[in-house]
């Protein structure tokens, strides 16, 4: 087994932290020596990411992101467990329905909203009076490139990221200078999350990218690490996005 690093002092608190991108982000986190607070709708999930990343290094808190109670209780326990929290990484997200838009049903569209960009807001207030706003810290938010240019069939979802990536802007002015607040747009990440956008056609669908793959988790994480770290620490407000150069088919026949 691989020697962890000594510890960093810092914490980092995780939404939808159990697998795909947010476990991706968990994992690099503590491999440069953080301790992590990971969150997840499914316990017996929750408490297998705990058990890999390492019980010493990370807890788990089961809820629902959108869940008032849940969001109180996960930055409860992080400063319980470890007396701080100076990292806040919004990734638990859903996308629960495929289809145009004129079509959408409403209700769908508001637990859309309630759970990619609500409860972002959510942690992200209760993060700061937690902790931040006297000691400083770091918010990346976990948004996408379709909420950078129109999506077909996921149209919901690229405009609650869209609307995430304003929430970044505002709450980096709002939260400066003692919290940078950035967010990460990523195009297809392998994860269960994504599946139905490439499950049966992964080749066909990664030689639309200039890099030749789709993206894994740790794409992610090194991005986050990046945005978490003194290394960033004149970077606020900012999306960085992380696609494999996609972007660059952009207009080309």
């Amino acid at each position: 087994m691989t020697e962890l690093p000594a510890l960093s002092g810092k914490v980092a608190l995780i939404t939808g932290g159990s697998r795909g991108i947010g476990y991706g982000v968990a994992e690099a986190l503590i491999a440069r020596g953080d301790r992590v607070c990971i969150t997840g709708r499914n316990e017996d999930a929750l408490k297998e990411a705990v058990d890999r990343l390492g019980a010493d290094r990370a807890i788990g808190v089961a809820g629902k992101a959108h869940d008032l109670d849940h969001q109180a209780q996960a930055v409860e326990r992080t400063m319980e467990a470890f007396g701080r929290v100076d990292y806040l990484v919004n990734n638990a997200g859903t996308n629960p329905v495929f289809g145009p838009i004129a079509d959408l049903d409403l209700n769908v569209a508001r637990k859309v909203f309630e759970t990619n960009v609500v409860s972002a807001l959510g942690f992200a207030q209760k993060t700061w009076h937690a902790w931040q706003k006297d000691n400083g810290g770091a918010i990346v938010n976990i948004a996408s490139v379709a909420g950078l240019a129109p999506s077909p069939f996921i149209g919901a979802y690229g405009i609650s990221k869209a609307a995430m990536i304003n929430l970044t802007v505002q709450l980096a002015h709002e939260f400066a200078p003692k919290v940078r607040v950035n967010a990460i747009a990523p195009a297809v990440v392998k994860t269960k999350f994504a599946e139905a956008l490439y499950e049966g056609r992964e080749a066909e669908a990664a030689a639309a990218y200039p890099l030749g793959r789709l993206g894994v988790p740790s794409d992610i994480g090194g991005a986050t690490a990046f945005l978490t770290s003194e290394q960033s620490a004149w970077v606020t407000g900012q999306t960085l996005v992380v696609d494999g150069g996609i972007f660059l088919n952009a207009g080309v026949a």
